[in-house]
Formats: C-alpha cells, structure tokens, sequence
C-alpha cells in the first residue's frame, strides 16, 4: 500500500494534484474504485481499503483508490465541482494509472468512466443521495428550532447552491446531480450477496471482515470473468 499524488484536471485554472491510495500486485489487472460519495464514503473507507488489501494479497489484483476533487484529503473547491468535472477527474485517474477495470461504490457509481469493464457495488441515484441529505439537514433545523420544507430547501439549492451536512455544493452540482443515474451497462453486485446490512446505513464509520472478504472474492470473480 503506498499513497501517491496524481494530476488532475480542474474545473477552473491549473490542474490540481489530487490524493490516490495504491495497493501493487503482481497480476494484470488493475482496479479503479470510485469511492462513495459524501457521509458513504466516510463511513465505508475503512471497507474499501480492506477490500483492496485483500485484492492484492489473495488474488493478485492492484487498485487504486483516489479522491473526488473537494473531497477527503483534495484542496480543491467542492463548491466549484459538478458530476461531470468528477467523471473527467476519473476518467484521467483511469489513463494515467493504467485502469484496466473500474468498480464505482454506491454513489460513485454516478461518476464511473466509460470505456472499462464496471462493476456497480449497490448503485444509488443522485435524486436517492439528495433526499437523504435533505432530510438530515430539515431534522437538523428543526432540532434548532427552525421549520423549513425539504421542496423549500431543494428549490433555493437549485438556485443558490447549499451547504448539505457540511459539504458545501454549488447550484450547477445539484441541477446535474439530482438527475443522475448509474450507468446501465456496468453489472451489478446487490449487497444482498454478501450477506449483512451496507456499512453505508451505521452511524459511525466501520468495518466487516466478512463483508471485506465477500465483496474482494465477488469483484475477483467478476474480473477473472470479464477475462474468459
């Protein structure tokens, strides 16, 4: 495992250097993950690091895992991104580290590139992700006192951008995100196979060695697939 810096393109200006985890291994492929978005992707880090950990020492698979621009350790703007500055963000992650597959965890499935054997680890839609986030955000004003409509809320969003359970997102992100959908020709893992409730539904941040051991051993199997 070894972290490395990779060249991004930005949305404005120069490109950035954007953060990637790298785990080496001595076989052919090489596994882009395009992690889960926002809270998700806080509470399922540990997972998709084990998972990589387990690809690189049981079954011979290299992967790399890197930020979204604004997001985790990236200095970049997030108010300044959309899904398609995301999706080029990864579809140059995907060239310049030599991708030969690509996995999109839940709402990373949204921003896979195209052109790559991709597997979809239980996809979600950015009108799915949207509501969730609003819900938390009218709970959390009406713990302080203040009654405002999710409708309400999703319309200023659209017009103003809007700061979501701390992720501070601009009026042309919500437009595009809320219409979003996973690509339909990439397969599908149901986390019904794995066994277990998603990691992304606890409230703090977690692992499962079993669920990590599933789902490395199903994405193995869909590689080794793609491959015959």
């Amino acid at each position: 495992m070894k972290p490395l810096l990779w060249p991004c393109p930005a949305s404005a200006g120069e490109p950035s250097r954007e953060y990637a985890l790298q785990f080496s291994a001595s076989g052919c492929a090489t596994l882009l993950i395009v992690p889960a978005l926002f809270d998700e992707g806080n509470r399922m880090r540990r997972l998709t690091v084990e998972v990589q950990r387990r690809l690189a020492d049981e079954h011979g698979i290299a992967s790399v895992l890197p930020d979204l621009p604004g997001c985790n350790e990236s200095l970049a703007d997030l108010a300044l991104q959309t899904p398609a500055s995301w999706q080029r963000a990864m579809i140059a992650c995907a060239r310049q580290l030599g991708a030969t597959h690509v996995l999109g965890v839940r709402g990373g499935s949204l921003v896979t590139p195209s052109g790559y054997p991709t597997l979809h680890y239980a996809p979600v839609t950015g009108a799915s992700i949207l509501r969730q986030m609003l819900r938390a955000h009218v709970l959390a004003a009406r713990e302080a006192g203040r009654e405002e409509r999710r409708e309400d809320v999703l319309d200023r969003a659209r017009r103003e951008g809007i700061t979501l359970c701390g992720h501070n997102l601009g009026a042309d992100f919500i437009t595009a995100f809320e219409a979003l959908e996973p690509a339909a020709e990439a397969s599908i893992l149901a986390q019904g196979t794995l066994g277990g409730s998603g990691l992304w539904l606890r409230a703090e941040p977690s692992d499962d060695p079993d669920q990590a051991d599933a789902l490395a051993l199903a994405i193995a199997g869909w590689i080794e697939g793609e491959a015959a």
